[in-house]
């Protein structure tokens, strides 16, 4: 569909994230790969019966949100390095949407972190629609 960016690597991430200044307190790294599904978000979520496919989807982001998200999960206890990669444009089925790194002391808060970082970039920076077939 056109204007898509090009994925980040996520061992380059990870490296990285492990030679950052607080990369010796981290124990452990989540990742979320958020990707374009054939399902409509109405179907999977809602439960609504359609036999409608997702062909496509026009994303949009805003960058001063994703910096203030990523900020505020960073002051969570024991987070250390969090870090989101957004993609933007009409994008295609199995099309990445989003990256998202998480790293933090203990399992816990780290699922935590990532929950709620994923939850607030999707639910307050993002528009995503989904491009039906007829």
């Amino acid at each position: 569909m056109g204007n898509k960016k090009t994925p980040p690597s996520m061992d380059q991430w990870i490296q990285e994230a492990k030679h950052d200044p607080d990369g010796q307190q981290v124990g452990m790294f989540l990742v979320h790969n958020g990707v374009v599904r054939e399902t409509p978000k109405a179907k999977v979520r809602g439960g609504e019966q359609t036999d409608r496919q997702v062909t496509g989807m026009h994303f949009s982001y805003d960058e001063e949100k994703v910096a203030d998200a990523l900020s505020e999960v960073r002051k969570m206890p024991g987070i250390y390095y969090a870090r989101a990669w957004l993609n933007s444009g009409d994008l295609d089925v199995g099309d990445d949407i989003m990256y998202v790194l998480v790293g933090g002391d203990i399992r816990p808060h780290v699922i935590d972190a990532l929950q709620s970082l994923v939850g607030k970039i999707k639910g307050e920076c993002v528009t995503e629609t989904e491009v039906l077939s007829p």
